[in-house]
This record gives C-alpha cells, sequence and structure tokens, in this order.
C-alpha cells in the first residue's frame, strides 16, 4: 500500500503554511531570496476552505491510480510507494486532472515558454516531498498538528481499532 497524507478538518485553521512548506521542499529557499516572478509559486496540494471547516487536499497516491491509466504520455508513474509526474514528459492534455478522484490534480503554468510563446503547462500534484528530508514537509509544520502521514501500519491498526468499537457496541 502507498502512504499518503490526510488532514483532519476538524483541527485545520486554513493558515496555508502546508503550502508554502510545499513550494519551500520544491524551490528551495530561493523562494525568499529572488525575484518573485523568477519561480513558480506552486504548490502541490490545495487548500478547501468553507465556513466551518478547511483542509489540504492531497493525492492519496493510489495502487491502481486512475490518473496513470488515463495519462496518454506516459508521464505518470508508480514507485518508491508513491504516484509521480514526470514533467519533461506530461504534455498538460488534462486527462489526469479528469480522472483523478480526490481532484488532488492541478495543472499548472511553468516558467518555461512553449515555441508558440506561451508558458508551458504540466500536471502538478503531491509527491510526498520525494528526495527532501524530514518529508513530508506540511506534516512538519502544520501548526495544529492537522495533517498526517497514513501508512499501511497505521490504517490497518485503525481498521482493527474500529472492529473492536463495532464489536463492543454490541457487547
Amino acid at each position: 500500500m502507498n502512504s499518503f497524507v490526510i488532514a483532519n478538518s476538524s483541527r485545520c485553521i486554513g493558515c496555508r503554511t502546508c503550502m508554502i512548506a510545499c513550494v519551500v521542499a520544491h524551490e528551495g529557499k530561493r523562494i525568499f531570496e529572488i525575484d518573485p516572478d523568477g519561480y513558480a509559486f506552486n504548490p502541490r496540494l490545495f487548500m478547501v476552505k468553507t465556513v466551518k471547516l478547511s483542509a489540504p487536499v492531497q493525492c492519496r497516491h493510489c495502487e491502481n491510480a486512475a490518473c496513470k491509466q488515463a495519462c496518454t504520455s506516459g508521464a505518470i508513474n508508480i514507485g518508491n510507494g508513491t504516484v509521480s509526474i514526470n514533467s519533461k514528459r506530461c504534455i498538460g492534455c488534462k486527462n489526469c486532472v479528469v480522472a483523478c478522484p480526490f481532484g488532488a490534480i492541478e495543472i499548472i503554468k511553468t516558467v518555461e515558454i512553449n515555441k508558440d510563446g506561451y508558458p508551458r503547462k504540466i500536471a502538478s500534484k503531491c509527491d510526498l516531498c520525494q528526495g527532501v528530508a524530514e518529508s513530508p514537509q506540511c506534516i512538519r509544520v502544520c501548526p495544529t498538528e492537522a495533517l498526517s502521514l497514513v501508512t499501511e501500519d497505521i490504517l490497518i491498526g485503525n481498521l482493527r481499532q474500529k472492529r473492536i468499537d463495532s464489536l463492543n457496541a454490541w457487547l
């Protein structure tokens, strides 16, 4: 089973610290030092806020990922416990965006310019900060500890506890 990040919406305050940590993890600290137009501020998670609740939406890294099956360019791969997008192969066709049942993929503008003069667009989504120390960064920086990493062991433990609680309710 692939791991994924989940949010507790009753703890999330919508501060967007997780989004900034995501960008810093992928762009580096240079976002604080250079011209704002010199890089793309593209967090790989998306904050959803309502009147009563807020929570980031992130990729669930599905084992049988619909986005991978929908990808016509072969840019989406499954490996190392994550579903990742090869930005060099992505053609920005939006098939993965439509296929994702969680709405966790977004088409973003890059700093690259196509031959037609327009910015190159590619798919972007959470990659659990692969290759970054203390990953995922969003969990590490959340001030209310609303985010947690769900692993197979945690999921099995939660399932076992729910079954025990259900059984106890009937006794």
